[in-house]
């Protein structure tokens, strides 16, 4: 256990005692990111793919009020098909836990209780970001200052596409967020390969990733992420016209509905999930099954050496 207020499951702890890989994984993309009863069965196959590739899953949920940092089998299916389950930010946990709710972490929770457990290594499908027209709402996701202040590494496929991608990554630069290509100096696009802009750094293997991470410790820099953009390859991607048209769609609803804040990433991802007749909900579990597996070899990559 870390203290009363979070606990940490059985394997997880054996994991963390012996020195063993494991990769952290968020619970929002079971309660609020994939439908019901397939996301239940996601959730089961990402964990499994991160065993696969050598390492200890620890998907992360507060039940009852309790944060839980590697939750079991009947934990991730009460967060799956429960009503009510809360979606908790940082700044939610502590209130959340006082009601004692039931909760999924975004990538901003999940990544800071992940390094309060001692887990260096995280996978998500997409982050959180600058939203468009945010020079007037100034909408931008927790994801971002979380990330600057938290020592873990997270393996991604770029920022959501439905975001202001440009502006994320000027932000990122300026909260001093290390963001690497995983064999590309193009940033990925979630849904697509590419999603139009360069990055200075890239690593062609998860070993190169892992020797990057234990760079940062010996240099001993204030703390904060590294972002791993893992593209999508082209065959795999959504077809780029279909995702533009979809997403011009999706935000002319967004300006007709008033929709704003909070709400505007869940309405346009059901959309696309509408749009396209499934079509990115398949793309969607591809990025995460595939950031499971190379945050799970980079992991094993970081604790062998």
């Amino acid at each position: 256990m870390v203290d009363n207020a979070i606990r940490v499951g059985d394997e997880v702890a054996r994991a963390l005692d012996s020195g063993s890989a494991v990769v952290a994984l968020e619970s929002t993309i079971i309660a609020h990111g994939l439908p019901s009863p397939r996301n239940v069965d996601v959730a089961a196959q990402i964990e499994q793919t991160v065993r696969d590739h050598g390492a200890v899953p620890a998907t992360i949920g507060m039940i009852g009020g309790t944060v839980v940092v590697g939750l079991n089998e009947a934990q991730v299916r009460h967060l799956g098909t429960a009503d009510g389950v809360a979606k908790l930010s940082v700044r939610d946990l502590a209130a959340a836990a006082t009601k004692g709710s039931d909760g999924a972490t975004t990538v901003a929770s999940t990544a800071a209780l992940a390094a309060r457990a001692g887990i260096k290594v995280f996978a998500t499908g997409g982050l959180g970001g600058v939203h468009r027209g945010a020079s007037d709402s100034y909408d931008e996701s927790a994801d971002l200052t979380a990330l600057s202040r938290t020592p873990i590494l997270v393996v991604c496929a770029g920022v959501k596409s439905i975001l202001d991608v440009g502006a994320t990554l000027e932000r990122l630069e300026t909260l001093g967020v290390t963001v690497i290509g995983y064999g590309s100096r193009r940033f990925a696009g979630f849904y697509l390969t590419d999603s139009g802009f360069d990055l200075e750094w890239d690593l062609d293997s998860a070993e190169e990733i892992a020797a990057a991470m234990r760079h940062r410790d010996s240099l001993g820099l204030a703390p904060g992420a590294i972002v791993v953009s893992n593209p999508l390859p082209f065959d795999v991607q959504l077809d780029p016209d279909l995702h533009d048209r979809v997403l011009e769609e999706g935000l002319d609803g967004l300006g007709r509905k008033g929709i704003t804040g909070k709400d505007v990433t869940p309405y346009l991802l059901a959309h696309f999930h509408e749009a396209t007749h499934g079509a990115s909900l398949e793309v969607n579990i591809e990025v995460i099954l595939r950031n499971a597996a190379l945050a799970a070899e980079i992991a094993a990559a970081y604790t062998t050496a």
